[in-house]
C-alpha cells in the first residue's frame, strides 16, 4: 500500500507541474482529489486495515492530499499570473469611453413637475391600479348605462368578465377620475388631490391620439368652491409648467362627471396658434377637460351636494409634453427610438 501511495503522489505531482491552463487544472484537481480520486477510495478501505497499518496509511495519505492542495493552488496562481486578458498592451493614458448616462422620460418628467407644482398648491398625490370596474369607471361618475363609453368598442373589458355588472365586471380604466370617489370614499372632504396614471381607449391612432396614454387629474372639493377659482389654478398651472403665461380658453363641454362641464383648449406651441397637424390647422389644441363636480358623483362618494363642491380638471400629459418641446406626433414618446429620446438628455 505505501508502494502505491508513493507512486500516486510522483504520478499526481508531474500531472500539476505539467499543467497549462486553469481549465486543465481543475480537471488535474478532480481527478487527484475528487471523490472518485484514487486517494478517496484508499480512505474509504482503511476499514479493512489492521488498527496500526490503518492509522500509518491513513496518515500517509492525509499528508498526500494536503501536499496536492498546496500545489495545486500554487500551479493556479501562477497560470493566473501569466494569463493575459488582453490581445494587446492597454495604454492606461488614452481617455476612457464616456458611458452614456440615462434620464428621465419627457413624459415622467412632465408628471414630476407637475407633482411638484401641485404640492405648492397644497395637494396630495395619490395613485390606484390600472385594472378598474363599471362602478368605479362608470357607475359612480354618472354615466347613463347606454353610454357608447361602456361598449367594447371604447373600452377594454377584461376577459370573462364583460357579461357581468357593476364592481364585478372589469377593465383596464378607461380615464382617471374613477379614482376620485375611491379617493373621497377613503378620505372624505374638504380635499384636494391629484393622481396621475396610464389609460386604456380603443382609439383610432394618430398624430394626437394613442390607445395606451398619460392622464394627470386634479379635484378640489370644499365648501364654496367658484369657478374661477378653478380656473386660476389651470393658469397657474401651465404658468409653471411652461416658465411664462399660456392663452387658454374654455368652450362649454358635456362630461357626465361634471356640471358645467367644460373643454379646456391653451393656444398650440408646435404652431404659436397658425395651425398645424397637431392643432388641426386651428391655433388651439385641447388639453384637459374640466368642470364642476356632479351632485351624483358627490352622492356616490358619500357626500352631501347642498354642502360640497367642486372642481375638476384631466390633463393630457403628452399633449402637455408636445407643446414644452414642439413634438407633432404624439406616437414618438412610446416609439422606443433611441433617435427620438437621446433628444431629451
Amino acid at each position: 500500500m505505501k508502494e502505491k501511495l508513493e507512486t500516486i503522489k510522483n504520478e499526481g505531482l508531474k500531472q500539476i507541474d505539467a499543467t497549462t491552463s486553469t481549465e486543465a487544472l481543475q480537471e488535474v484537481r478532480k481527478d487527484l482529489m475528487g471523490k472518485k480520486s484514487e486517494l478517496s477510495i484508499i480512505l474509504k478501505t482503511l476499514g479493512s486495515l489492521s488498527q496500526e497499518e490503518r492509522k500509518e496509511i491513513g496518515q500517509l495519505t492525509t499528508e498526500i492530499k494536503n501536499l496536492f492542495a498546496t500545489k495545486l493552488d500554487e500551479k493556479e496562481e501562477t497560470l493566473m499570473a501569466s494569463k493575459s486578458v488582453l490581445d494587446e498592451p492597454i495604454d492606461l493614458t488614452l481617455p476612457g469611453t464616456k458611458v452614456s448616462g440615462g434620464v428621465l422620460h419627457p413624459v415622467t418628467q412632465m408628471c414630476y413637475d407637475l407633482n411638484d407644482a401641485f404640492r405648492s398648491l397644497g395637494f396630495e398625490v395619490f395613485s390606484e391600479d390600472d385594472i378598474s370596474s363599471e362602478k368605479f369607471a362608470f357607475d359612480n361618475l354618472n354615466f347613463a348605462e347606454d353610454h357608447p363609453a361602456r361598449q367594447m368598442m371604447d373600452t377594454y373589458w377584461i376577459e370573462g368578465t364583460e357579461n357581468k355588472s357593476a364592481s364585478e365586471r372589469l377593465c383596464l380604466r378607461p380615464h382617471l377620475t374613477g379614482a376620485s370617489v375611491r379617493y373621497l370614499l377613503k378620505h372624505g372632504a374638504p380635499a384636494r388631490f391629484v393622481y396621475p396614471g396610464r389609460v386604456y381607449r380603443n382609439e383610432d391612432v394618430d398624430a394626437s391620439h394613442e390607445r395606451a396614454f398619460f392622464q394627470y387629474e386634479a379635484l378640489i372639493v370644499d365648501k364654496n368652491i367658484s369657478f374661477s377659482s378653478g380656473m386660476v389654478m389651470i393658469q397657474a398651472i401651465l404658468e409653471k409648467v411652461f416658465g411664462r403665461s399660456i392663452n387658454v380658453r374654455m368652450r362649454e363641454g358635456f362630461f357626465p362627471f361634471v356640471e358645467p362641464g367644460y373643454e379646456i383648449d391653451m393656444e398650440c406651441l408646435v404652431c404659436g396658434g397658425k395651425g398645424c397637424k397637431v392643432c388641426k390647422h386651428n391655433g388651439w389644441i385641447e388639453i384637459m377637460p374640466g368642470g364642476v363636480i356632479h351632485p351624483n358623483v358627490l352622492k356616490s362618494a358619500g357626500l352631501d351636494p347642498d354642502t360640497w363642491t367642486g372642481f375638476y380638471i384631466n390633463i393630457g400629459l403628452e399633449r402637455l409634453v408636445m407643446m414644452r418641446y414642439g413634438v407633432d406626433d404624439v406616437r414618438l414618446f412610446h416609439s422606443a427610438d433611441l433617435r427620438f429620446l437621446d433628444q431629451f438628455k
